[in-house]
């Protein structure tokens, strides 16, 4: 296993829990102990049960409030159906999967190649969104979508997460189970909201190590298997985060990567992962780009956001 995040570390468990012997190589010296709010949505928890650690998942967690989708000055959109999601932070979903591996399988502070993992009867490039493995693999490009993001947490607890759509950008808020809050912003700079409905203006005041990136995707895969070497995770299908899928496809990746290497015949295996998992990742990345650029629209925003207020209606 190349990479020990949250794809790699699931796919371990569900690999031994199948009788294969695992080392995951992480690069990072130790499991970070700061992050941002994960949303585990509930196919990605169904998938957590099946390896044993949903309930786990659960206690570190809390369950989600309802979000409401608004306009700048407050006004509601709609809302958005979350209460069956669970959300806990990065550190927190890490430490559950991590607490499941016996001390050694995971040996952080040690990058390696394709090159290093010859002897391997499978090797899995579980390395993130600039994958190393998958350099080595296919010539598929990581994208611009043209959007910023920005993110951060903040002592101001909210009842409940939502998001504000206005002209250009996007402002998001989710609660955490220790009471603080995560934010999340899309657009050119942090100035434009800070005119928007409360609480948005008191976030950023209280705002510190703020972090800034231009938000990526990957153009889609030929396959997620070559040989006997398979990507999961932003390696395979790295997505903007506008649908919040991307652990949530990570941990679904690794658990039925291990379900169809259940059995003796691994190539067949293989096959049947990349046949279950490329697909409907790929659907969710498009998905996910095309909300990310009507989240953008500066022109014609009163359309945008009726169309979001019906959709928003069907989903509930």
């Amino acid at each position: 296993m190349i990479g020990g995040g949250v794809g790699g570390l699931a796919a371990a468990i569900g690999m031994r829990r199948h009788g294969w012997a695992v080392d995951v190589f992480e690069r990072s010296a130790a499991l970070p102990d700061v992050g941002t709010g994960l949303g585990i949505w509930p196919d990605a928890v169904a998938a957590l049960d099946r390896v044993g650690l949903g309930d786990a998942a659960r206690r570190v967690g809390r369950r989600q409030e309802d979000g409401v989708v608004r306009k700048p000055d407050g006004t509601v959109i709609g809302t958005i159906p979350a209460s069956s999601v669970h959300l806990l932070t990065r550190p927190a979903l890490l430490g559950v999967l991590a607490g499941a591996l016996p001390d050694g399988v995971v040996r952080f502070g040690t990058p390696v190649g394709l090159a290093d993992c010859a002897g391997y009867d499978v090797v899995v490039g579980a390395d993130g969104i600039h994958s190393a493995v998958r350099g080595e693999l296919f010539d598929a490009s990581v994208r611009p979508s043209g959007a910023v993001g920005w993110r951060g947490t903040v002592d101001v607890p909210v009842d409940a997460g939502g998001e504000t759509w206005g002209r250009g950008g996007k402002f998001g808020l989710t609660p955490q189970a220790d009471g603080r809050t995560n934010w999340y912003a899309m657009g050119s700079d942090l100035s434009r909201f800070a005119d928007w409905h409360d609480p948005i203006p008191r976030v950023l005041a209280s705002a510190t190590d703020v972090l800034r990136h231009e938000l990526l995707f990957l153009s889609p895969l030929p396959s997620y298997t070559s040989g006997r070497v398979a990507l999961l995770g932003d390696a395979a299908h790295a997505m903007t985060p506008d649908l919040g899928q991307g652990a949530c496809q990570a941990i679904i990746d690794g658990v039925v990567l291990a379900e169809c290497l259940a059995g003796d015949d691994v190539d067949a295996g293989l096959r049947a992962y990349d046949s279950k998992r490329r697909r409907v990742t790929q659907r969710l990345a498009a998905r996910s780009l095309q909300l990310n650029r009507l989240a953008r629209m500066r022109r014609f925003t009163g359309v945008r956001d009726a169309g979001l207020r019906v959709a928003l209606a069907f989903a509930g």
